[in-house]
């Protein structure tokens, strides 16, 4: 090999436009690559590159780079809108068979009631030609999309009451304390925007006088504190104490955090405290979002048939409606878990007239997010998510009128539905008895809900742990199996 030949080439023979021209491809390559993973080429131990999560890499092809999960607080009555029990309607007002109730758990609400009254839906429902589902009129845009979604119909859970129940859907126990889904996405995959929050959560309410809702559902439990959910507001601040304090510049923020800094590092050099390192991270994450929550929480910009899609209350911030589309505005951005809590859902008397203010909230917002992120290409990537945190009762709590009725909360079977994200769409999945009262086919858990929704981001649920007081946790605890029937 003749060294000094291409030595002399090189330094002699190689003009401006070879050197363009034969590294072109190298030079695009290197720009596609900083902006798919920006920190690809900067040498920091990212689990994923650029995510800023733990894990080294996906345990399988992922379906899903993102979660918007439009949680029903409250407890939606499956018998209202999806579960078609015509058996049910069929011996209305008859007490319900004691080979039916079994010796199935109740709440204290009942342990005054003498009688058990079944009692059928008294809306109507259409079947979908295609899919053989059944459909409330309660939720016409719903069955709309029914080709688009996978309804599950044998959801199930062992809690009984409200707090222990949302918790344990989001965090895989019934006692507070463990991180939730959003926050076990963060600490394992990490994000790829970031100037936002990797989890964000909007909360709305389908009537005023509804049950709050506990932190804890989106805390990030053990978990370093910057993987909680970061809860946006309707207002001029969307997220408290974001903005700076009257006689601050940003230029003054960022000399006081640059300061800061220092200090949290000689304090992390002496303690070795991990949470100094998540205080600074939510510092910085805090700098940036000074001009990302801004843009993307101005909905100026969407235009009128984007509204009409969602429906009036879009145009009204802090409404579900509202937060459905800012939901898909974060998708774009790819933030990689949005949770939406729509609170109202608890109807243990007048139940008729209640459920029909709260399926008008949610039903047309919620089609119109899948619609939308189908038609922006999104859908095959992001996984949505819709349901409670158990069902209700075929019998009526309270007295059984002709015009009214009630329903107390029944764990042992409810109804779900997702879309996009690697679920099969234009299913049903799962079967209740007659009476919606017991699982008849496809029982699947709470485990086995969180298990799947982690298989769909290529995480193997049994791999992602975290070790607490020496011991290994998960989100599906010991637990869990992917729903293999419900995926694409």
């Amino acid at each position: 090999m003749n060294w000094n030949n291409d030595i002399q080439k090189a330094q002699y023979n190689q003009t401006r436009r070879d050197f363009l021209r034969t590294t072109t491809k190298g030079l695009g390559a290197a720009a596609i690559g900083s902006l798919i993973a920006p920190n690809l080429l900067s040498g920091q131990p990212n689990s994923i590159p650029g995510s800023g999560g733990v894990l080294k890499a996906l345990h399988h092809a992922p379906k899903a780079k993102r979660i918007i999960y439009l949680f029903q607080s409250g407890g939606p009555s499956q018998i209202e809108l999806f579960d078609y029990k015509p058996e049910l309607m069929k011996r209305h007002g008859e007490e319900i068979p004691d080979s039916v109730r079994g010796n199935q758990r109740v709440t204290g609400m009942l342990a005054a009631q003498s009688s058990f009254p079944m009692v059928g839906s008294k809306f109507e429902f259409t079947q979908n030609p295609k899919t053989g589902g059944y459909f409330s009129n309660l939720i016409p845009y719903t069955a709309q999309i029914a080709e688009d979604i996978c309804v599950v119909n044998s959801m199930y859970t062992e809690a009984i009451n409200h707090e222990p129940a949302v918790v344990f859907l989001q965090t895989g126990s019934q006692q507070v304390g463990r991180p939730c889904i959003g926050s076990w996405m963060s600490y394992g995959l990490g994000s790829p925007n970031q100037n936002l929050p990797s989890f964000i959560v909007l909360l709305s309410r389908g009537k005023p006088d509804t049950q709050n809702l506990n932190m804890q559902s989106w805390g990030n439990g053990f978990l370093p504190s910057h993987h909680q959910g970061v809860q946006f507001r309707s207002g001029a601040d969307p997220v408290l104490y974001l903005s700076n304090p009257d006689g601050i510049d940003r230029t003054s923020r960022r000399r006081e955090l640059d300061y800061l800094e220092r200090l949290e590092r000689e304090q992390q050099a002496v303690w070795g405290d991990p949470e100094i390192d998540s205080k600074i991270s939510q510092y910085e994450m805090a700098y940036r979002m000074q001009t990302s929550v801004p843009d993307v929480t101005d909905l100026s910009d969407e235009p009128d048939y984007i509204f009409d899609l969602y429906g009036s209350d879009a145009r009204i911030p802090g409404t579900y409606a509202a937060n459905c589309l800012l939901a898909r505005r974060l998708a774009e951005r790819n933030v990689p878990f949005v949770q939406l809590y729509h609170m109202g859902w608890d109807q243990h008397g007048n139940l008729p007239k209640d459920i029909q203010k709260l399926a008008k909230s949610s039903d047309q917002a919620s089609a119109a997010l899948v619609t939308d992120l189908k038609q922006r290409g999104l859908l095959d990537d992001t996984l949505v998510v819709w349901g409670g945190e158990f069902g209700r009762t075929s019998f009526s709590q309270g007295k059984l009128t002709k015009t009214n009725y009630g329903r107390d909360h029944h764990p042992r079977c409810f109804s779900m539905w997702m879309a996009g994200g690697g679920i099969k769409p234009g299913i049903n999945y799962g079967q209740t008895d007659d009476f919606s009262y017991n699982l008849a086919e496809n029982g699947v858990h709470v485990h086995d809900f969180q298990a799947t929704l982690l298989h769909l981001l290529g995480v193997d649920h049994e791999q992602l742990t975290f070790k607490h007081q020496g011991r290994r946790y998960r989100l599906t605890d010991v637990h869990g199996h992917v729903v293999k029937g419900i995926l694409a």
